[in-house]
């Protein structure tokens, strides 16, 4: 009885950890009087990766780096700047690495083209050796080669012999 309290409890509380919405690490002191300016400053934020966390935002993340960037975004746009000067000047001072969604440009391309190349590589090669492959489900007599005379004769042989020792039983 106890058990099954245990269990549930802990089925409870998995579906509440589950269930639950991502939350955001910017704090109130962060927040920008504008409205206009906050909603661009998260839109951007969502877009910029964490140098600590690697594969999270700096919107998310709660590394201090991240609200130094978050804070620094804000900065920016309350100067006057558009998203793309914001960006630049964090690509410049940071690399590229600092977007989570790589530009595409020199640098970048083989970043970008290596997966439809590989996604058609892999087709190709399917439909290359599917190809090859002899088709035997159709019942095709010239799939399987005939047996040549010698190859007759020797197979009746071997059969003669096996089924003579059972003749004597």
């Amino acid at each position: 009885m106890m058990w099954s309290r245990t269990l549930a409890a802990g089925m409870l509380a998995m579906t509440f950890a589950l269930g639950a919405m991502p939350a955001h690490a910017v704090l109130p002191d962060e927040i920008m009087t504008d409205p206009a300016k906050e909603a661009r400053a998260r839109e951007l934020s969502r877009e910029l990766r964490c140098m600590v966390c690697q594969n999270q935002s700096i919107d998310d993340s709660e590394a201090p780096l991240a609200r130094d960037l978050r804070l620094l975004v804000r900065e920016r746009l309350a100067a006057g700047d558009s998203d793309r000067q914001v960006i630049d000047f964090l690509v410049a001072r940071y690399g590229e690495f600092v977007l989570l969604k790589p530009r595409v440009n020199e640098h970048t391309l083989l970043l970008w083209l290596t997966p439809p190349f590989a996604l058609l590589a892999g087709g190709f090669a399917l439909w290359h050796f599917s190809r090859r492959r002899p088709n035997k489900t159709n019942g095709d007599a010239s799939a399987d080669p005939a047996l040549t005379a010698d190859e007759k004769a020797r197979l009746e042989r071997l059969l003669a012999a096996q089924s003579a020792p059972d003749k004597l039983l």
